[in-house]
């Protein structure tokens, strides 16, 4: 059974049917946060070590390294990036 493979058109979002201003939102916080997952498990950090260098609770670092992008604004995650010594940049294609 060879089921017909679709190529990406880069943003799995706009793939899925999600409207290109939506799509570029949602794409932008799963990058963000799969940044943010690396940064912690890259320093190491526990999630008390990461709630500390990032400046929110214990319980929000489970939620981020868990994908619960849903609790997460595009703004959070820019913010918990500088926080973890990045400087994140938006990039027009």
């Amino acid at each position: 059974m060879n089921e017909p493979v679709t190529t990406s058109c880069g943003n799995v979002f706009i793939d899925l049917g999600f409207p290109p201003e939506e799509a570029a939102l949602l794409s932008m916080r799963a990058q963000l946060m799969a940044d943010l997952r690396e940064t912690i498990s890259t320093n190491g950090w526990t999630q008390v070590e990461a709630s500390r260098h990032l400046g929110i609770g214990q319980s929000r670092v489970s939620d981020l390294v868990r994908g619960k992008w849903e609790k997460f604004s595009l703004d959070m995650l820019i913010t918990l990036a500088c926080r973890a010594g990045k400087t994140p940049e938006l990039v027009c294609s």
